[in-house]
């Protein structure tokens, strides 16, 4: 995964980790329209229930929803329309396989802008969580907080 130094984060999947256990991740190319990237620019863009499917042995990114462009005009496009991923043969062939495996999805982490100003997306491989597993990682994270927070006074005191 890139350094925050490398990248400007556009918009995050915050939903991502808790829904799935993410295995492998993978940094790929969007295809967009000039308008589209003018539009990202100058708001955000939203990649919550967003998912990636490959069809046809093309990776297609589905629900990524991009505000029309205010001065876009009639090069405005549908804002909820599939958006082609950039990836190598070999990647789109590997992740094919894999999600030819039960319970894999291709689900979208990440978009920012790299450091040449490109739109990448960080794609992750991940199994969906049952409604335990959910749980266990809430636990967690209210026992870290809790730690957290007498270290916290305690170093205070």
């Amino acid at each position: 995964m890139p350094s925050k130094k490398e990248h400007k984060l556009i918009s995050k999947n915050r939903s991502a980790h808790h829904e799935y256990f993410i295995d492998e991740t993978i940094e790929c190319g969007v295809e967009l329209a000039g308008a589209e990237v003018k539009s990202i620019r100058e708001r955000a863009c939203q990649i919550t229930d967003t998912f990636a499917i490959i069809r046809g042995g093309e990776c297609w990114l589905v629900g990524l929803h991009i505000h029309p462009y205010s001065n876009g005009g009639v090069w405005n496009r549908d804002p909820d329309r599939r958006k082609k991923l950039l990836l190598h043969r070999k990647e789109i062939d590997y992740l094919d396989g894999k999600l030819r495996n039960r319970g894999y999805a291709l689900v979208p982490l990440e978009l920012y802008f790299n450091d040449s100003g490109r739109v990448k997306l960080l794609l992750g491989l991940g199994r969906g969580k049952k409604l335990y597993d959910k749980r266990e990682d809430m636990a967690k994270r209210d026992v870290q907080r809790e730690i957290d927070r007498a270290l916290k006074t305690r170093l205070r005191g």
